[in-house]
């Protein structure tokens, strides 16, 4: 299409334009000008029709519109690099039943199916997650939380050198630092013993690692792919989607997710931060099968490839709970995150608690919250009062005073930055993930997140929980009516960046 334009607009170009009586002749140059106005302007229309059939808000709609008619020499290419909601291409083998690698997968993932959650009150209220991940809840696991970051990396670096079959490991930042060396080294050392190693990293998000640092794992064997979110000819442009997923998987039989990526900030090392609290998960059981797919995935995106792996499930030893993972990202049907997000609010009886670093949620997910709040739920919000991230930051006193007007606890942790992604629904379910509580998060990131079930999980995170509580502030309407105007207009304005922070 674009190319059609381009040839009417060198033909209008090259040929003089009709004269007018009493009005002089443009030039060569002018009517190149002409011609590039009116190109931008034909791919403005032709932008806002793709808008207003991919969108995934009105307001989104709206917005883009207005924009790329009204301003079309900035807004084009603004949007075919930031704008478009939808990943192409991209093979979903939970769903695509007619894909390669859905065949290739079928019968190995189905040796999961004898260890799916039964006749569970767990599982009837949350047939609707099961739904959208395209996976049931399994039984037989048992987990390990891992608060902050050295706790993370003791366990992940002592599941590598023990990994016998495989390591997989993906994230979104890795630092070429401290941490991030001994991470390499890890993985370096274990392809030399002739254990076959994959790492997936995001581009963007690791966009300082450098190509030495690469280099170094893949002479020792390590297979090492970026993500590539702009492969293929419909993402080609687009730089706004991310793989925002952190997960290592070992043998099969052990995986870890959660928040904390691959850096020496997440140690608490950066001047600039300070102390980092970030939660992760160790997983043991049938349930890392489903983490594993998530892998195979990303994997079979970046590569065309699929590695062979274990897909027979090994049950724990101690602890026999029921795990959903659930991935989400640009490339699905539905809104994955944010309906999860909404289903586990509404489904709340007693109690909402959730930590996210980001707190600018869409409509949906704030009129659950004020919903649960109305039903007499405790609903108790988690963040950060340093950020690493100041629109965030701003954004959130543009509208949280309506919900702790309807008695919602809004709570600042104060000992450093928040970087923990989990929740508590009532007394039986407990989630870690990568989810933040945002547009990026439920839109425009590929995540991924564990449920669980189960009253003692529950109560372990809610010890986590109580404890950022402690050293955290509650917030008041009075502080933020307190806020001089410009501070209140700097953050309505930020909020109006919403869908893009």
């Amino acid at each position: 299409m674009f190319k059609k334009i381009s040839a009417l607009i060198r033909q209008v170009a090259g040929k003089p334009l009709p004269a007018i009586p009493g009005v002089p002749a443009l030039s060569k140059r002018r009517r190149a000008a002409v011609a590039i106005l009116l190109m931008f302007h034909l791919m403005g229309a032709l932008s806002s029709l793709d808008a207003l059939m991919s969108s995934r808000t009105s307001q989104g709609s709206i917005a883009w519109i207005i924009s790329l008619n009204t301003f079309p020499y900035v807004t084009v290419p603004v949007y075919w690099i930031f704008g478009r909601p939808k990943f192409q291409g991209y093979v979903i083998s939970r769903r695509e039943t007619d894909s390669d690698l859905w065949l290739k997968h079928q019968l190995k993932m189905s040796s999961v199916d004898r260890f799916q959650l039964q006749n569970s009150r767990i599982r009837g209220n949350m047939q609707a997650v099961e739904y959208l991940a395209k996976m049931p809840f399994v039984t037989g696991n048992a987990i390990e939380y891992l608060v902050d970051g050295q706790q993370k990396f003791d366990s992940i670096f002592a599941g590598i050198r023990e990994a016998e079959d495989y390591v997989l490991a993906q994230y979104y930042i890795i630092r070429n630092d401290d941490i991030g060396r001994r991470f390499q080294h890890a993985l370096i050392e274990k392809a030399q013993q002739g254990v076959p190693v994959y790492l997936l990293y995001d581009e963007i998000g690791s966009y300082r690692l450098g190509r030495p640092y690469l280099r170094e794992l893949e002479r020792a064997g390590v297979q090492v792919r970026p993500f590539h979110s702009t492969k293929g000819p419909g993402n080609r442009f687009q730089l706004n989607f991310r793989n925002h997923r952190k997960l290592v998987i070992t043998d099969g039989k052990h995986a870890w997710l959660g928040g904390a990526n691959i850096g020496d900030e997440y140690l608490g090392k950066s001047p600039r931060y300070g102390n980092w609290r970030d939660t992760h998960l160790k997983i043991t059981g049938p349930a890392v099968m489903s983490v594993q797919l998530s892998f195979v995935e990303d994997w079979y995106w970046s590569s065309d490839m699929i590695p062979e792996l274990n897909w027979e499930p090994a049950v724990a030893e101690r602890g026999d709970l029921p795990i959903l993972i659930l991935p989400s990202g640009p490339a699905d049907r539905h809104e994955t995150a944010s309906l999860m997000m909404q289903h586990m609010i509404h489904s709340a009886v007693e109690r909402f608690w959730i930590s996210s670093p980001y707190f600018v949620p869409d409509e949906g997910v704030l009129s659950a919250l004020k919903l649960a709040a109305l039903r007499g739920v405790d609903v108790r919000i988690l963040i950060p009062e340093r950020t690493d991230n100041y629109l965030v930051y701003l954004a959130a006193y543009a509208f949280v005073a309506p919900l702790i007007e309807l008695g919602i606890e809004i709570h600042r942790y104060q000992d450093g930055v928040l970087h923990s992604k989990s929740f508590l629904v009532d007394h039986q379910v407990s989630s870690v993930g990568t989810v933040n509580l945002d547009n990026r998060s439920f839109r425009l990131n590929f995540e991924i997140t564990a449920l669980i079930g189960g009253e003692e999980p529950n109560q372990r995170l809610e010890q986590i929980f109580r404890r950022d509580f402690d050293r955290s502030r509650i917030m008041t309407v009075e502080e933020i009516e307190n806020k001089s105007l410009f501070f209140r207009a700097l953050s309505r304005a930020a909020y109006l960046m919403a869908p893009v922070l």
